[in-house]
């Protein structure tokens, strides 16, 4: 198929390079042109705009940071949408809210376009692998002629409903990370605090009742949070967190772990900074225990 991929940053340039690994015709965008120059060395056509990238295109995949993103790659003479052939279907595979997409899949509509909101759980190595989860939003003619390009990037696709369903399964999702990554957190904290080592905590935590893929890979991060790079950013989820809790109040639902979890990446991204990892919650909490905040970084 011919595939356009808008958005090669951390998750997208793993996630465009199994696209074109599973033969598909590829042709990207980044604003950043430089970042795309991997997929060109292996046979990538890089385009210099958003709407150069969908021409002739069959499936557009975005993969961008925010609503805003989205937007800034949507309309005018460069945007997407003033060279989107008819028919295209567009996945739709940021963390933007239900709200955001049921807007951009009205939008889409009117310009011949079918948008299925796709967001993916996994990290940068799970990407890597093909094995992240898409959860999907949308019509479901629209996702029997994407599969072929989702099944290229994840191992599994979960149809949950109309559109929307999909980003708005993906901000439960990021509830559940940011509050296991404060919970594993006060754990370690808690165990150091009375003596055991922070390695040896880790192991009964990864072995217990709690184990799961996200306890395992965030290991190295917890244990040596210094040389690990950064794989989800403090201010990333600070935004994703913000968009659970509008759901939630859209819904008239209590979000009590959503809201705390809130209010700990806040305080980490302010002592730690806004592009470090969510596991710097732990750090975090050590500064204030031990009274030495310091100078707020963000």
């Amino acid at each position: 198929m011919k595939v356009a991929f808008i958005g090669i940053g951390k998750m997208g340039l793993p996630m465009a390079g199994n696209v074109l690994r599973a033969g598909h015709d590829l042709t990207v965008f980044n604003r950043t042109a430089s970042r795309s120059d991997p997929l060109r060395d292996d046979g990538a056509t890089v385009a210099t705009s958003a709407a150069e990238a969908v021409r002739g295109a069959e499936v557009l995949v975005t993969m961008v940071a925010d609503g805003a993103a989205v937007e800034a790659q949507l309309e005018g003479d460069e945007g997407f949408l003033a060279e989107a052939p008819d028919g295209l279907v567009w996945l739709e595979m940021s963390t933007i809210g239900p709200i955001a997409a049921r807007a951009f899949a009205a939008r889409a509509a009117e310009a011949g376009i079918q948008m299925l909101d796709a967001p993916v759980s996994g990290s940068v190595a799970v990407a890597e692998a093909a094995g992240l989860v898409a959860m999907v939003g949308g019509p479901s003619d629209a996702l029997e002629r994407a599969c072929p390009v989702l099944e290229a990037m994840t191992k599994a696709q979960f149809h949950l409903g109309e559109t929307g369903a999909g980003a708005a399964m993906k901000l439960g999702v990021n509830v559940m990370i940011a509050s296991q990554t404060v919970a594993i957190s006060e754990a370690l904290n808690l165990a150091e605090a009375a003596g055991i080592e922070r390695a040896d905590a880790y192991d009964v935590i990864a072995a217990g009742a709690l184990a799961s893929p996200f306890v395992e890979y965030k290991r190295a991060a917890f244990l040596d949070p210094d040389g690990t790079p950064p794989a989800f950013a403090l201010d990333l989820m600070r935004k994703d967190l913000k968009l659970a809790l509008e759901q939630g109040e859209a819904a008239g639902l209590p979000l009590f772990g959503a809201g705390a979890a809130a209010d700990a990446m806040t305080v980490a991204a302010g002592l730690e900074g806004g592009d470090e990892d969510l596991v710097r919650v732990a750090d975090a909490l050590r500064r204030i225990a031990a009274g030495t905040s310091g100078d707020a970084k963000n």
